[in-house]
């Protein structure tokens, strides 16, 4: 599955939460919070999952270091498949 967010479109934590959860189909039982972006990335979506933030420098402004936190757990998710060997894994790219 492949999902693009739109960093023009995202301002806050909360839009960041509520756009993702609404490509995943999955609004109704998601936290919006880290802990549920972890749990939910790392072992409640089907892979192999391409996540594409386009425009991320406009959030990463608006969220200052929320934003870092947020990578943060895309990259511990994506790490955490590279070092299980999946052969369909997580993957981020920002742009």
């Amino acid at each position: 599955m492949d999902i693009e967010l739109d960093g023009n479109r995202i301002r806050s934590e909360r839009a960041f939460h509520e756009t993702l959860a609404l490509a995943l189909g999955v609004e109704r039982g998601y936290g919006n919070n880290l802990d549920a972006l972890w749990d939910l990335l790392s072992a409640s979506v089907e892979r192999p999952l391409q996540l594409t933030w386009n425009g991320h420098q406009v959030s990463r402004e608006a969220l200052g270091p929320r934003f870092q936190q947020i990578v943060d757990v895309l990259e511990r998710v994506q790490r955490q498949d590279e070092a299980m060997a999946l052969g369909e894994r997580f993957s981020y790219c920002l742009r």
